[in-house]
């Protein structure tokens, strides 16, 4: 089929997704607007990977790069500490290490700059492509935060949110917010504890249960005649003269008119051989429930100890932590005690003895902060990762634009930034 007011471009009839996340189902989605069939492939199931255990925060005003001054502050000694709130094993492979200086490279605040200037245009979408997927029947709620909250004990700590709002502003990404007193944010959420001695209130802000609506989402695709594949784990893909073949570790294969790997923290196994040479580290989150007194209104951020509470039901998950690591390595319990540690004089009445669905899950981090969305060195083959903390709020914004690049093949400019080729 050839794309309208185009002679040369042939949209894909069939293409396949590699990864069942939020990134990957809403590509699906949005290509199946467009016409096309799709399959999803996923080497364990719906939202096994980051989607599901995160934070849920649907927050495009504070969607900054990763790699920021404040991060060099935390020296060598701080990030091989297990309490540290960015932590990095003492036996980095070489691979982790050239990461890393990467990424200190990038922690600059002109680099920064540059970066948040890229993002500025993408975060402006992101949650109209919510409201697309809700009004064309994606059954999941996004819930409007009626607080949202980001508490500090004291105004010093909070200059530096303060500082980086300016900073966000000059960028030219609007967030609407004002600086209250520790009073006045007790009065809005009760379940903070005396120790919090001033705070900023974040307005326009929404979250979601990201677990949940990733299924969602995941159904309506299949409702709409897509097909989820799980366990299965792709090894290869092959591209060839009339198409491109998906092969799994079991030795079946599949051809298909396109594919799109978006597959979180295990990106870089299929796109290098794409041209793809931006490195994809797992930077992985850990998270739990924890029953609660007061269940806040809203999420509550504890910028300081890098703590993210979310509203989940009758519960409050509570997560934190960037540690890089391989992405399948097990959930190391000192990070979990971490987060309590931090946590426990900051919530009133929280059970955080009581904690039920530990996980650990990677997010896929690039050196400089800003994902990888768009054709390969194949014209077949499309890139949809390296999000970082945000493939929640920006999985649908990434799926609605790739979308269009694969059916016109035309690039958006939201999209010039993230070139995979980079």
């Amino acid at each position: 089929m050839v794309a309208a007011g185009s002679s040369a471009h042939i949209v894909p009839d069939r293409v396949a997704i590699v990864g069942a996340g939020m990134v990957g189902l809403a590509t699906a989605w949005f290509l199946q607007e467009r016409g096309v069939e799709v399959t999803v492939l996923d080497r364990q199931g719906v939202a096994a990977g980051a989607s599901w255990g995160n934070a849920g925060w649907l927050t495009p005003g504070l969607a900054t790069p990763l790699p920021e001054p404040a991060v060099l502050k935390y020296g060598v000694r701080a990030v091989l500490s297990p309490s540290s709130p960015v932590y990095v094993p003492p036996t980095a492979s070489p691979r982790l290490l050239s990461f890393l200086t990467r990424f200190a490279r990038n922690s600059t605040a002109g680099r920064w700059k540059t970066a948040m200037e890229s993002l500025v245009p993408i975060n402006r979408q992101a949650l109209g492509a919510f409201d697309i997927l809700g009004k064309a029947g994606v059954e999941a709620e996004t819930y409007e935060a009626k607080s949202f909250l980001a508490a500090y004990r004291t105004e010093a700590e909070r200059a530096v949110l303060l500082d980086e709002i300016e900073h966000i502003h000059a960028a030219g990404q609007g967030i609407e917010f004002e600086a209250i007193t520790g009073d006045d944010a007790r009065e809005i959420e009760p379940s903070l504890s005396d120790e919090i001695g001033a705070a900023i209130r974040l307005h326009g802000q929404r979250f979601i249960n990201p677990g949940e609506y990733v299924q969602m989402l995941a159904d309506s695709v299949v409702a709409r005649g897509g097909k989820i594949v799980t366990d299965a784990n792709v090894s290869d893909i092959v591209d060839e003269i009339r198409g491109v073949r998906v092969v799994t570790a079991d030795g079946a294969s599949q051809a298909y008119d396109a594919v799109v790997m978006a597959t979180g923290a295990w990106f870089g196994d299929l796109a290098r051989r794409f041209g793809v040479r931006t490195v994809v580290q797992a930077g992985r989150g850990y998270s739990f429930s924890v029953p609660i007194a007061h269940v806040p209104a809203g999420p509550v951020y504890f910028p300081a100890q890098r703590i993210a509470c979310t509203p989940l039901g009758d519960r409050l998950r509570v997560a934190g932590m960037m540690e890089f690591r391989k992405p399948d390595a097990k959930l190391d319990p000192r990070r979990i005690d971490a987060i309590v540690d931090a946590a426990r004089p900051l919530l009133r009445d929280a059970d955080l003895d009581a904690r039920t669905f530990e996980w650990v899950g990677p997010r896929p981090c690039t050196p400089d902060g800003l994902p990888l969305i768009g054709a390969t060195s194949s014209p077949r083959v499309f890139a949809a990762g390296g999000h970082g903390m945000w493939g929640i709020t920006l999985g649908p914004i990434t799926g609605q634009l790739l979308a269009e690049t694969i059916t016109t093949g035309t690039r958006p400019a939201e999209l010039a930034p993230f070139n995979p080729l980079r």
